[in-house]
């Protein structure tokens, strides 16, 4: 008996249809009194990612998180959900949901009569909103017995989490968070950052989080966009955002830098501009017809060099002080009128005491190098 090879099916010769954005902006403009608070944001916000937006006060993000949340109309532009234009659409009428910093409880009501809110107003059956109550205190990590607990007796982390269960009563598509841990204490506040990540990635929802803390967006975030002046200056993932900041407003915003201008001399020697130091550095394709420079050395890339130790640029200083930092310590180092930041394990920690002179040093390969 003749054996019947099955050969493969072949290739579709049409390429899949690339999935659209869960949500997209186009040329996002919000204009107030001739004052652009966002100026021309083009996004798109993947299916089930945690998007932070950073950037500092007055920097734009509450506007753009209003008008992603119905609060606000945009000026110019559009912000299509799934495809489906939701300019003008009220809040009310989308499948989003805000956590406001305030949380926004209402204080005479119940633990569980807060999270079932929304399912109430959908007219769902009270044994039937009553489960799913329990259910959501169990995924927010709260004992079924706080269901009957006055919410106003709630710790201020429990509030955070009684606030996050009614928002994914509402079932969303979409879930934003205006700094809701900035209230809260260094200490649960990075609990609920954990607890937030975990979350989301048991949920499969899209998280949009505003705040002006860059760690927590590090700690927590698939990507990050930065914002300054109304613009996105950056979108990328953490280590995009850290390690190859787009511009100096970036690389500053992003934790503490040592910051050193370099200009160009005739023959292509790189000086500093302060001091006129030789300076070594890897320059980038698109400042190669650069003439001055921004050099930024992240502190943890600084080093404390000693006799008979050399790295590609040296800068002579004194040491000024120092901070414990648990298993880190941080030493500030004043050179000329400059104050650098050199970031060492405790391991090897300066023995020499303050007010020495030292000679700190990076290699070129540790820095990064931007527009200046």
């Amino acid at each position: 008996m003749s054996s019947v090879v099955l050969e493969p099916p072949a290739a579709a010769s049409v390429s899949e249809p690339k999935a659209l954005p869960v949500l997209q902006l186009v040329g996002v403009r919000k204009v107030f009194a001739g004052f652009a608070a966002v100026d021309r944001i083009d996004l798109d916000v993947l299916e089930g990612e945690f998007l932070t937006i950073v950037g500092p006060s007055g920097s734009g993000k509450t506007t753009l998180l209003r008008m992603l949340a119905g609060m606000e109309d945009p000026s110019e532009g559009n912000i299509t959900l799934r495809g489906q234009l939701i300019n003008g659409v009220p809040s009310n009428r989308r499948p989003t949901c805000l956590v406001f910093q305030s949380l926004a409880l209402f204080p005479h009501m119940t633990v569980g009569e807060n999270i079932e809110y929304p399912l109430k107003v959908k007219k769902i059956a009270p044994a039937e909103r009553k489960a799913r109550a329990l259910e959501l205190l169990r995924m927010v990590r709260l004992p079924e017995s706080y269901y009957g607990k006055n919410v106003m007796k709630c710790s201020g982390g429990e509030k955070q989490r009684v606030a996050l269960a009614r928002a994914f009563a509402y079932d969303p598509d979409v879930l934003f968070f205006d700094e809701p841990l900035s209230a809260l204490d260094y200490k649960l506040k990075k609990v609920m950052e954990k607890e937030l990540k975990d979350l989301h990635r048991e949920s499969g929802k899209t998280f949009i989080y505003i705040t002006h803390s860059l760690e927590e967006a590090m700690v927590m975030s698939d990507r990050i966009g930065v914002m300054r002046a109304g613009r996105l200056v950056q979108v990328g993932t953490p280590e995009e955002i850290y390690t190859r900041p787009a511009d100096r407003f970036v690389s500053e915003f992003v934790g503490e830098v040592n910051v050193v201008e370099a200009v160009r001399e005739v023959g292509g020697r790189w000086v500093a501009a302060e001091g006129g130091q030789p300076i070594r550095l890897a320059l980038p394709a698109e400042l190669a017809d650069a003439e001055r420079v921004a050099v930024v050395v992240r502190p943890e890339f600084m080093r404390l060099v000693g006799d008979g130790e050399s790295t590609d640029n040296l800068l002579d200083g004194t040491l000024y002080n120092e901070y414990a930092l648990g298993s880190r310590i941080q030493y500030q180092v004043r050179v000329g009128d400059r104050t650098m930041i050199v970031e060492l394990s405790r391991s090897l920690a300066w023995r020499g005491g303050l007010d020495r002179p030292v000679r700190i040093g990076w290699n070129a390969a540790d820095a990064i190098v931007v527009a200046a």
